[in-house]
């Protein structure tokens, strides 16, 4: 795990007896993609929440950049972690750009006045993520897909290492799902931007992410290239489901579909 932009070692924490995540290792390096999949309770969002320093392990070690992420401070940490969230809550109706510099604010030194360094970043970030003639647009009367990426422009205006999205195409529909895809290839091409993605949709993550880890029951049950970890045998055995597995025509990735029990006297 030597040199990888985030190095995870034998991580354990639980919730009071009814969950537990233990002996997870693993490592991302700069400018990878990881999708993290898994069926309910596998441990997919405590995951995030632990890497964001939202939770505190139990056992085990995050490293990233090669430093202890217990003795980063939250400021530091806000510089080279970004998180985008399943859902954008927000108390205030507060305009695209308004929302887009809160991400300016792990830079700020005391007291947060916006300076153009700020409102530079923020208009990039805003480009980046495709809601720059959005900034001053409210969020609340946005789209779904469209609120998913004015949140994407805020983490991106963090300037961070390493990006951390729980669900990102969540309750979204086929088009904004493949305007948020888009997004996240754009990000990692051209800006060499480093993205955990959680992901309950197996074939979004085989399609967009270099290698996928499979949890089950809090343990990690594999990790590699998705034609790896998309086995049939294991992921009838993890979802209790059975699956067929095939390579897409177009790119090559593999594509799960589940076998639909018939109907009575069908």
């Amino acid at each position: 795990m030597s040199g990888s932009l985030l190095a995870v070692r034998d991580l354990a924490f639980g919730y009071g007896g009814t969950f537990r995540l233990e002996g997870v290792s693993f490592a991302l390096g700069g400018g990878e993609i990881l999708g993290v999949i898994g069926p309910n309770s596998a441990g997919k969002t405590t995951l995030i929440r632990l890497l964001s320093r939202v939770l505190t392990p139990e056992a085990g070690e995050i490293l990233l950049e090669g430093a202890p992420l217990a003795r980063l401070s939250r400021r530091a940490l806000a510089r080279r972690v970004a998180v985008v969230p399943q859902e954008l809550q927000l108390a205030f109706p507060f305009t695209v750009r308004e929302l887009v510099l809160m991400g300016r604010h792990p830079h700020a030194r005391g007291l947060f006045f916006e300076g153009p360094n700020d409102f530079a970043v923020a208009q990039e970030a805003m480009t980046a993520a495709g809601v720059l003639e959005l900034a001053d647009q409210p969020v609340e009367t946005l789209s779904g897909g469209e609120r998913q990426r004015a949140a994407i422009a805020r983490a991106l205006a963090q300037e961070p290492r390493l990006l951390l999205l729980d669900e990102p195409t969540s309750h979204l529909d086929l088009r904004h799902q493949g305007e948020i895809v888009g997004l996240l290839r754009r990000l990692n091409r051209h800006e060499g931007t480093t993205i955990l993605l959680v992901s309950h949709d197996l074939n979004l993550a085989a399609e967009i992410a270099d290698r996928l880890l499979l949890l089950a029951r809090g343990r990690l049950v594999s990790i590699g290239d998705p034609a790896e970890v998309l086995d049939e045998a294991r992921l009838e055995a993890v979802y209790g489901c059975r699956v067929h597995v095939e390579k897409s025509p177009w790119s090559g990735r593999p594509v799960v579909s589940i076998h639909w029990p018939a109907g009575e006297g069908g």
